[in-house]
């Protein structure tokens, strides 16, 4: 199937089918759910967000904008293999390219944190090592290794600044193993701000010019996103985190983002709101000059 291929039931925000060519935004729906911990579920997020997205305003209350104006493309969702998660990684990377090639902003909708390493491998082809990446999330995802594989969303940030040697800043990690932790001790590509305790001035000195933002939404408190495989206490909220992204936004060139680990909790609809309200607003904010 064509990245450019129409989709005909799925469209984020609930727009009409919107020109490829004309619109800066693409949104790629990536149903990856391969390596399963805790709660499963991750592959039926990128639908219940799309879904919940049509209750969303496309009038962004703060910023007094409306971000339809900048075309929004919905692509068909990723079909991704059964059996390899390196192979799927591959196969994220080879569908971000197409959208970086044809100079769009991507949106990924996930599915497992697994994804983003296929996202960085294909910003690093376009980008080369001038980009670095905000990851929002509960966990560190530093292992080397996790449950028999290297390609593992216990993994992936540790793949990105091994093998790729780009930069991450983690904010709102609550939950770090032995090993993740003495990798901290060794390698200056990581900066990692524990539960709340983040400085917004020491985010900005750590990233590069241009980032790329990642949103684990076990990075927001249970009590606002339950529907996480793996919640934990502590966590973030809503304004906070977008707080944070405005600042980025003003200071640095966002390149694109993902959201993911979504695992939609049957007859719940507000975490699902939330996922596709969040992925509004940040899309508000880094196009706002633009509207």
């Amino acid at each position: 199937m064509s990245l450019l291929e129409k989709n005909q039931f799925f469209n984020f925000l609930d727009l009409e089918n919107q020109n490829p060519k004309k619109s800066k935004i693409w949104i790629l729906p990536v149903p990856f759910e391969l390596t399963v911990s805790n709660i499963g579920g991750t592959k039926e997020g990128p639908k219940a967000i799309i879904e919940a997205s049509k209750n969303v305003e496309l009038f962004d209350e703060d910023l007094k904008k409306d971000i339809s104006k900048v075309g929004i493309f919905t692509l068909p969702f990723l079909s991704l293999t059964k059996n390899s998660p390196k192979e799927a990684v591959f196969q994220v990377k080879k569908a971000t390219e197409k959208i970086l090639k044809n100079k769009k902003f991507p949106v990924i909708l996930g599915g497992e944190h697994t994804l983003t390493l296929g996202v960085a491998l294909a910003m690093k082809k376009f980008f080369q090592n001038n980009f670095s990446i905000l990851q929002f999330d509960a966990h560190s995802d530093l292992r080397d290794k996790f449950e028999g594989t290297k390609y593992h969303h216990a993994t992936f940030a540790r793949r990105i600044v091994d093998d790729l040697k780009i930069k991450i800043c983690q904010i709102g990690v609550r939950a770090i193993s032995k090993e993740e932790f003495q990798f901290l001790k060794k390698t200056d590509k990581v900066k990692v701000f524990f539960k709340r305790n983040y400085d917004k001035k020491e985010i900005l000195r750590f990233l590069s010019k241009k980032v790329y933002l990642t949103i684990d939404l076990d990075v927001f408190d249970p009590s606002i996103m339950p529907a996480v495989g793996t919640p934990e206490p502590e966590g973030l909220f809503f304004e906070e985190v977008l707080e944070i992204i405005k600042k980025i936004a003003k200071k640095k060139e966002i390149l694109g983002f993902d959201v993911v680990e979504l695992s939609p909790i049957s007859g719940f609809f507000a975490p699902n709101y939330l996922a596709a309200k969040l992925i509004s607003k940040i899309l508000t904010i880094v196009f706002e000059k633009n509207l």
